[in-house]
């Protein structure tokens, strides 16, 4: 389970690390036992008044593109230095308008048993080209369920981050 208190310390660190020009606006960052990821805000595009949405989207893509490229050599430095200090990978994006975009991340195998009605749903899902495969199929549910509950979700993280705070002051500490 990952504290706030761990949650703040990478946060920080970041906060501390990152070059000025890249935290015009906080950078969303966000962990898990295997991984960091950074996401910075970068300025939107200036198209024409004209422009149509597809005009835009490429313009942000190629600025995302841009951007990716001039900055790898002090991101992958940065990465490898928080690697180091806190034991997870790093990955980056970067926000644009309303494009989001992963430049690097890890995909993690998580293994599970389901009992029949469950493999049912993965297979109708399979079968109706919703997914390639089961595991494609497990993934897409677990986007639709963290789409639909984030608030749930997000209350959910913060009490069980409570409750390893609390652990820790504990007798046994």
């Amino acid at each position: 389970m990952i504290t706030n208190e761990a949650r703040d310390r990478v946060r920080g660190w970041f906060h501390g690390r990152l070059p000025e020009d890249w935290r015009t606006v906080d950078p969303e960052i966000t962990l898990d036992r295997e991984e960091i990821t950074v996401l910075l805000t970068i300025p939107d595009v200036e198209v024409s008044s004209g422009a149509s949405e597809a005009e835009a989207a490429e313009a942000r893509a190629g600025r995302a593109k841009a951007f990716r490229e001039e900055t790898r050599e002090r991101r992958i430095s940065i990465a490898r230095e928080a690697e180091h200090r806190f034991d997870r990978k790093v990955s980056w994006g970067v926000i644009i308008g309303d494009r989001t975009e992963l430049f690097t991340h890890i995909a993690v195998p998580v293994m599970t048993r389901l009992r029949q009605p469950q493999r049912q749903v993965l297979d109708t899902l399979v079968e109706a080209g919703v997914a390639r495969s089961r595991a494609d199929a497990l993934a897409w549910c677990v986007r639709l369920v963290g789409q639909h509950s984030d608030d749930w979700l997000a209350e959910l993280r913060a009490a069980m981050s409570h409750v390893a705070e609390v652990r820790t002051k504990g007798p046994a500490a």
